[in-house]
Order: C-alpha cells, then sequence, then structure tokens
C-alpha cells in the first residue's frame, strides 16, 4: 500500500479505456482505466509514469501535503482572481431610442423620436458616481442602447466626468460604445479619437445575410450604410479601434462559411461565432428565427473546422474557442462571465438602464424590458453603492449561481471550465438553480 493523499477531483470515461482528471484548479490529465482504479485503491506503482504525472499535477500528495495544498490553493485563487476587480465592466443604457429595428433584438428598442427613453445627464452623473465607488482600478464604461449615438451629449457629458474623476483618483478608465455606427459623425468619430474610445458594433455577415435582419424602420437593409461609416470608423480610429459581431440566427445557420468570409475579407482579426439569445424581438420571433441548441453546435463544430483550415494560411481565430481553451490551458480567469462561479453577474459587469436601474447583467435588463424586473438590485437615484452593490438581491443571486454547491455541476468533470448564467436560468425555468443536464446552456459549452 502507497502512502499519498488522494486531492479533490472529478473525472469521466472518455473512451474505452481512457479516463478524464480535472482537479479543482482546472489541471487535467488522460490516463488508462487499470491506473485510475490502481490510484483510486491506492495501489500504483510510486515509480510508475501515471504515479509522476498524478502527483505533479496536483491529484495527490505524499509527505508534501502542505506544499502541495498550497499550490492548489495558489492555482484555485488565480482561477478565482476576476472576484478581485469587483465591478470593472459597468454597461450604461444611454437610450433606448434606436434608428434600426433589427428583428432579432434583445432590448425591444424605442422609436428613436420616443426621448421618455433617454438617460438624462442628472443620471448619467449619479451612474459615473457610482461606478467610480466600485474598487476596480480599472473600470470599463460600455455605452449601450438602442443606439446610444442619439443620446450622444449624454455619452460626452459621461466621458469627461469619468476621465475627471479617473484623474482625481488614479484610475485608468476606458471606454466603449456599441453602436450600429449607420448615424455616426464626423464630428463623432473625433471625440472618439481623442478620449480613445473604442467602438463595438454588429456585422451579421455579406449584404444578403446582414440584411435579414439588421434593418432600418422603413425595412430596408442597412449593410451599404453600415459599411460607408465602418470604413470611415477603421479610417478615422484605426482598425484595431473598430471590433464586429455577429449573430446566429435561423436566416445565417447554414451560412456561417460564408460569414467567416466576410470577415475574413474585411480583416477584422477573427470573430465569435454568437448564438441567438431568447430575449426582446427575438423571443417574439423564436419561431423564425430560433434554432435547436444541438444544431447550432453541429454547425458551430462544421465552421470551426473550415477556420481552423483558414488557420494554415492567415490568423484568424475563432473567440469563443479561443475562450474555452484558454479556461483549459492556462490557470488564469477570462472576462466571459458566462463562464464564471460563482456567476460573474454583478461582481465583474453591472447594467445602468437609461432610468437609474442597476441591473447584474444586461440579459437581467432585457428581461425587465420584457416586463419582469425579478433582478434589479435598485436604483442610482434613491439607494446607494453598499444598497445595491452589497444588498439581499445580489447576495441571494450570488450564493445561488456557484456550481462547486449546485447539483449536478459539482460533480461535473468539465465544472472547473464552466459557469453559471442565473438569468437564463430563471427566463426558461422560473428559478435561478436548475437541473443543467441537457439545458441550451450546458449543450452549449459541454459539447464544445
Amino acid at each position: 500500500m502507497i502512502h499519498y493523499t488522494i486531492l479533490p477531483f472529478q473525472f469521466k470515461k472518455i473512451s474505452e479505456n481512457n479516463i478524464l482528471m480535472v482537479n479543482e484548479c482546472g489541471d487535467f490529465i488522460f490516463i488508462s482505466e487499470e491506473a485510475f482504479h490502481s490510484f483510486a485503491r491506492h495501489e500504483i506503482s510510486e515509480y510508475s509514469e501515471e504515479f509522476y504525472k498524478l502527483k505533479s499535477h496536483l491529484f495527490c500528495a505524499e509527505k508534501d501535503f502542505d506544499i502541495s495544498l498550497r499550490k492548489t490553493a495558489a492555482r484555485y485563487r488565480t482561477r478565482k482572481s476576476f472576484l478581485r476587480e469587483f465591478t470593472s465592466l459597468h454597461m450604461m443604457v444611454v437610450t433606448l431610442r434606436c434608428n434600426q429595428r433589427c428583428e432579432y433584438c434583445q432590448v425591444s428598442c424605442a422609436d428613436k423620436d420616443v426621448h421618455d427613453y433617454d438617460m438624462s445627464k442628472d443620471t448619467a452623473m449619479k451612474v459615473i458616481d457610482m461606478i467610480f465607488q466600485s474598487p476596480t482600478k480599472r473600470p470599463k464604461i460600455e455605452f449601450q442602447g438602442g443606439e446610444p449615438l442619439l443620446n450622444w451629449d449624454v455619452v460626452v457629458a459621461s466621458v469627461l466626468y469619468a476621465e475627471e474623476l479617473a484623474r482625481q483618483q488614479n484610475r485608468q478608465v476606458t471606454f466603449v460604445i456599441c453602436t450600429n455606427l449607420t448615424t455616426i459623425t464626423h464630428e463623432q468619430l473625433e471625440f472618439c479619437k481623442e478620449h480613445n474610445i473604442a467602438l463595438s458594433t454588429s456585422l451579421d455577415g455579406g449584404r444578403d445575410i446582414h440584411d435579414a435582419c439588421r434593418k432600418d424602420k422603413s425595412g430596408r437593409g442597412t449593410y451599404d450604410a453600415f459599411m460607408k461609416k465602418f470604413d470611415l470608423a477603421r479610417e478615422m480610429l484605426g482598425q484595431d479601434m473598430v471590433g464586429a459581431l455577429m449573430t446566429t440566427t435561423a436566416d445565417s445557420l447554414n451560412h456561417l462559411k460564408e460569414i467567416v468570409d466576410e470577415y475574413v475579407r474585411l480583416d477584422l482579426g477573427g470573430i465569435f461565432i454568437r448564438s441567438l439569445n431568447p430575449y426582446g424581438f427575438a423571443a417574439q420571433q423564436a419561431a423564425r428565427l430560433g434554432y435547436d441548441m444541438k444544431t447550432f453546435v453541429e454547425k458551430y463544430l462544421d465552421v470551426l473546422k473550415y477556420i481552423m483550415e483558414l488557420n494554415r494560411k492567415v490568423f484568424f481565430p475563432e473567440q469563443f474557442a479561443t475562450l474555452l481553451f484558454a479556461r483549459i490551458l492556462s490557470p488564469f480567469a477570462t472576462g466571459f462571465v458566462d463562464l464564471q462561479s460563482p456567476s460573474g453577474a454583478g461582481i465583474s459587469g453591472a447594467v445602468y438602464d437609461f432610468d437609474g436601474s442597476v441591473f447584474p447583467a444586461d440579459e437581467a435588463r432585457m428581461l425587465a424590458r420584457m416586463g419582469n424586473r425579478y433582478f434589479c438590485l435598485g436604483n442610482v437615484k434613491t439607494d446607494t453603492y453598499q444598497q445595491i452593490f452589497a444588498g439581499k438581491k445580489l447576495k441571494e443571486t450570488t450564493s445561488g449561481a456557484c456550481l462547486e454547491t449546485t447539483f449536478p455541476c459539482a460533480f461535473c468533470v468539465y465544472q472547473a471550465y464552466c459557469g453559471t448564467d442565473p438569468v437564463r436560468n430563471y427566463l426558461e425555468t422560473e428559478s435561478e438553480v436548475r437541473n443543467m443536464v441537457d439545458s441550451p446552456f450546458c449543450i452549449r459549452f459541454r459539447t464544445h
């Protein structure tokens, strides 16, 4: 009998004679079934290659138990380091008005002339004040809508005030504007250049694919208008300061390779193959725009092979796969909220709606737009930072959104790499905690 201590891990039989083992800090090994059973029975040879591998990857410890435990703890802290930057991403919804009427709009945007859905300057200043009460030294402020350019004066005032507070408090603040680009002006781009503001926009593919869902209020496609402003923005700000995201609908699911070709043609440096979220107009048109998650995964894996072949000639990463590999192959945390435990909702990011309401995630704000304010944390006009971010609602959400204590995720071999989405759970089951087996979330991440 060999005297060693087995450290915590999860495992799964992958094939006939192949066991995957993953420990608490995300280290993994593949081992034969025979060696696995010998290890579990404390019968494995201490001179075998398998034992050296198990020990070096912190699946067991001999007399150095305290050292192995400290190493495990250090790696675990590194994996959970996103908790130290509470809260780094702050999304300001400066208006719900929009000049477009995209068929899958997740926030059910309002007409561009309905100013009741604009954030006032007074509310914006209160939002900035609250953002700078967050302990992070590097706050990132993301302006969202609707179309945030339609409330430009509030964007400008917010940027200038945030820069002033950052100077006073010795912090580094960065800005992103999420815009469809079609209304952006030369003057607005000059301001973005002067204040180092990045732009995030939406491009679903070539003209036919993009125009299928991204339309103006009259129902016309926006591809040509978008490309004109897209080229101007990259010319003035620099290529790296203008990023694009696509959304996969039933219209584009069978054209993912063509979409990749469009992104390569435009030298966008990569693509995030993003599935449809069931909020807002997308939920209303689910029968036409939606699809089964298993089908999405099949199409995703197919286009991922295509992208891998492309990378023999050009560097063009698929960013979702890159995130997953980063989670698996390194001990470092990622900023992707969906893959955080406890959930990054309210911890890694927060959303400030046009009326000052605060939500722990953009999906929670979308849910509120659909008439359910279950996840509202408070309002910057009536509540303090402590009442919102140390309040009962966020604590309850966070405590129930830990994979390590949730069945059956606590026993899943992929637990160290995964996360949880309490808002999506609530939308689909009316409960923040659910059995994730065969859920769309689990199918999407586990199958990948």
